[in-house]
């Protein structure tokens, strides 16, 4: 499978299997788009008034080579790992610790619910904390590297007990032959001197909330009261970014149909000092006046480009920034199983709700038909284990033949339950912008190579 496109001058040709990338002249795009359906002397009557035959020949042999050397048209070697996915046993490396169910803002497109989660609010007591990790242990077989996300709600109402669960697992992983990396998302409300001498200390990154201008966060991201948080966080994270040399950490917003033009909020981080910075469509129903719709398409793909632009252009005046979407590794990637079956949710990695119940990630959790289990009696729901293993880039109709599945994997699976009712489909607006991001992140690649 190959997939070709232009984009601010490039005529790009991605082959989707090999994952090798072309960047070509006109001559060489056309016959690529030719060369499975017509011959050499096809070509050559169809192009021979545009330009010369010994070119196009010349041209038609490179891409003969290219195909023998596995770097186009190539054919499809992951399927077969599918089976050996399947039959590998299940290893827990990650999870989500939801150490406060309670929240000090009121975000109007929350999932969390002001951080209840469609229940109450509580707190994770420290003794449910170290269960968890207890768990993520006993159940992460030989993999040495774990990963603990401490969110919410807002994980800093709970820090003492944060604290203390790091401190647990640090003094276990001489014992157990483990090391963990821990990470924080805050809202940065309650973020201050000693937090962040931690966290620089401690946690391996730190996310941080913010929806980019002051009018954009201040309407989506209120207090209770109403009042913004713009001017009480910014400070603080700037000095946050600062303290850690501007690496490890991500600014991380998101963007609603109230500011389509979320390039100049990405533009705005990067006016602010960030380096590290991420924008999220926000995913919410039809009903949802801030819900993003298929007629927004055009104008949020116009806005990835504007944005791409103006990455390669900060790039090359010495003043990047990195944007997480545009992050893409076309020397190696992420592992087949990666490529395949995206993040693991319901089996390499789980969500921990304060009193301890098991769901396949935040983004499940409270909806009570996934359930997995809890701290105490481990996992109890085998069925959704294997569910979610068999959740993969192939099991997806709509993946099959597009061109982003090795760079999304399949998407995520709470949003295709939220708008299918089944974790085998795809959130198809969503899936619209994916393959948007991985052309622009190419592109960027072919621009800035140009500059080595």
């Amino acid at each position: 499978m190959i997939h070709q496109y232009k984009n601010n001058g490039y005529n790009i040709v991605l082959d989707v299997n090999s994952g090798c990338v072309h960047v070509t002249d006109d001559l060489m795009y056309r016959m690529i788009a030719m060369y499975e359906s017509h011959s050499l002397d096809e070509i050559i009557c169809e192009l021979q008034c545009e330009y010369p035959e010994a070119d196009i020949k010349e041209a038609y042999e490179e891409i003969e080579i290219l195909k023998k050397d596995g770097q186009l048209f190539t054919e499809d070697s992951y399927e077969p790992y599918i089976s050996m996915m399947d039959d590998r046993p299940t290893v827990v490396k990650a999870m989500c610790l939801h150490i406060a169910h309670d929240c000090n803002l009121a975000c109007k497109y929350c999932f969390a619910e002001e951080g209840e989660y469609h229940g109450r609010r509580a707190l994770m007591s420290l003794e449910v904390g170290k269960k968890a990790l207890d768990f993520l242990i006993a159940n992460s077989g030989k993999r040495k590297n774990l990963e603990v996300d401490f969110f919410g709600g807002e994980p800093l109402m709970n820090w003492d007990v944060v604290k203390e669960l790091v401190r647990y697992g640090r003094s276990k992983e001489e014992e157990f032959n483990k090391k963990f990396r821990f990470t924080l998302t805050t809202n940065g409300v309650l973020l201050n001197d000693e937090v962040m001498e931690f966290a620089n200390r401690e946690m391996a990154n730190v996310v941080l909330s913010l929806d980019g201008r002051k009018s954009v966060n201040d309407a989506m991201r209120p207090f209770r009261n109403g009042k913004g948080s713009y001017d009480l966080i910014v400070p603080k994270y700037q000095k946050l970014a600062e303290s850690r040399n501007q690496n490890n950490y991500y600014v991380r917003g998101t963007f609603t149909r109230e500011n389509i033009d979320f390039a100049e909020d990405v533009k705005h981080f990067a006016d602010l000092g960030f380096k590290q910075m991420s924008i999220e469509p926000v995913v919410g129903g039809e009903d949802e006046p801030y819900a993003i719709r298929e007629e927004d398409l055009p104008a949020i793909m116009e806005q990835y480009d504007i944005l791409a632009e103006e990455y390669i252009k900060r790039a090359k005046e010495g003043n990047g920034f990195n944007f997480f979407h545009f992050m893409i590794d076309l020397t190696q990637g992420p592992c087949v199983a990666k490529r395949l079956s995206g993040c693991g949710s319901g089996t390499e990695y789980l969500a921990v709700t304060p009193w301890g119940d098991f769901y396949p990630c935040h983004q499940f959790v409270g909806q009570e038909e996934f359930l997995m289990g809890n701290v105490d009696e481990g996992i109890k729901r085998q069925d959704l284990v294997k569910e979610f293993k068999s959740c993969n880039v192939y099991s997806k109709e709509k993946c099959k033949n597009c061109f982003a599945k090795f760079y999304c994997s399949g998407g995520c699976a709470a949003n295709s339950y939220q708008f299918h009712g089944t974790i085998h489909d795809a959130y198809d607006i969503g899936c619209e912008m994916q393959r948007k991001r991985v052309e622009c992140a190419i592109m960027i690649k072919a621009a800035l190579a140009e500059e080595e």
